[in-house]
């Protein structure tokens, strides 16, 4: 199951660093349509994604025994998005053996 996840959030990070890299070449964030900003799914997308990324972030802030480091994700997940989840899943992911249960992963808190 590791190695399925080491590969899972590889093509996550790639893809996201893609797709952002292609964007931003195409048009900058600042520069969107106010119609587009404005829109009701957008807003609700939007709103949505952030919820999903606090939500992510409570698994992170058990992970993370330093408040520092719970600083650092929390700022990285909420500028990053994506990139930065898949990022943390990453460095979880390569700190145990690719045989670990993953309860190794999802449970076991980070020593201070």
């Amino acid at each position: 199951m590791i190695v399925g996840l080491r590969a899972l959030f590889c093509i996550v990070l790639i893809s996201m660093l893609t797709v952002t890299s292609w964007a931003s070449l195409e048009c900058a964030l600042w520069k969107t349509p106010p119609e587009v900003v404005k829109h009701p799914w957008f807003i609700a997308t939007l709103l949505d994604t952030y919820w999903a990324f606090l939500t992510f972030y409570c698994w992170v802030a058990y992970k993370e025994t330093s408040w520092i480091a719970r600083v650092v994700w929390l700022v990285s997940i909420l500028i990053l998005g994506n990139i930065a989840m898949a990022l943390y899943m990453l460095i979880q992911l390569f700190q145990v053996p690719a045989n670990s249960p993953i309860e190794k992963i999802l449970l076991q808190r980070r020593s201070s």
